[in-house]
């Protein structure tokens, strides 16, 4: 009998330890599904910060309306930048407006410091140098002169002194040579100044010092308009063009983005809006569908 007790003991002790080691497992799996959790929580909360809001930072010409300017407010706006203020509300982007050299936009651009160029920026020879969005505006290169000039076509311009924004459409225009360049009438300039900005040439223009300044038509009716007589644009335009929003080469992921919404913002009349803002309905090329 007591050696059956003895067997009946030995048994329970076996039971016990597998039962023990069930319980280990258990807690082994729980601990591996709480671990799981954890991960997945963790995982949760990263992809809630990879979505949180994010800056788009857009590179313009801070003396370039009615595109990009500061106002009297001393706030920056145009119509690029606040269709670029669209985009943001409908990505649940911030917009962060940086003010830059034209001639150092490629630097900015390259180096990471803005998302993009958009502030009234040809496309139109520079195709294989950025990813471009769709074109949303016709441009075309005038010639803007004193009303009392005696200038009345482009022809008239030979042995004057024409001004011309540094790094911009107007001026590669008229050092190109290729079909549809302008150099032949430039070669007739007595020179071509550069300007940083529209604003320095056009108070170069009413000194007397120089007498014409080549710029894109939306600049030049703003320019007009807010300046006042005195002025006027030639009839024969230099060439035409379209303005696109410049990305870094390669970064299609961010334009599709951007054409997406701009597409949308045509649709539902915003672009049609900030045209008539702007006075520059009759250069829009984008058409709600």
């Amino acid at each position: 009998m007591k050696k059956y007790l003895i067997l009946l003991m030995a048994v329970c002790a076996v039971f016990g330890f597998s039962a023990c080691g069930d319980s280990s497992s258990s807690n082994s799996g729980g601990s591996s599904s709480s671990s799981s959790a954890a991960s997945s929580s963790s995982s949760s909360q990263k992809e809630n910060t990879d979505s949180e809001k994010k800056t788009f930072t857009v590179g313009f010409d801070a003396e370039y309306p009615p595109y990009g300017y500061m106002d009297d407010n001393g706030e920056y706006t145009g119509f690029d930048l606040e269709l670029a203020e669209a985009v943001c509300e409908l990505e649940g982007w911030e917009l962060v407006k940086t003010p830059i050299n034209w001639d150092g936009k490629d630097m900015q651009l390259n180096s990471g410091a803005i998302d993009c160029i958009w502030n009234g920026f040809t496309m139109n020879g520079r195709e294989d140098d950025y990813t471009f969005s769709i074109p949303y505006v016709d441009n075309s290169q005038v010639m803007v002169v004193a009303e009392d000039s005696g200038i009345n076509s482009l022809s008239d311009l030979s042995g004057k002194t024409v001004g011309v924004q540094a790094a911009s459409a107007a001026l590669t225009l008229l050092q190109s040579d290729e079909e549809g360049g302008q150099k032949a009438l430039a070669d007739t300039f007595a020179s071509l100044q550069e300007f940083p900005d529209y604003n320095s040439s056009f108070v170069e223009l009413q000194a007397g010092s120089i007498d014409a300044v080549a710029m894109d038509i939306g600049v030049a009716n703003y320019q007009l308009k807010t300046r006042g007589e005195g002025f006027k644009i030639l009839d024969e335009v230099l060439n035409s063009e379209q303005y696109a929003i410049g990305f870094k080469k390669g970064n299609t992921e961010l334009c599709d983005i951007v054409n997406k919404d701009i597409e949308i913002l045509t649709d539902n009349g915003k672009v049609a809006e900030l045209a008539e803002k702007y006075d520059i309905s009759d250069l829009l090329c984008l058409e709600a569908k």
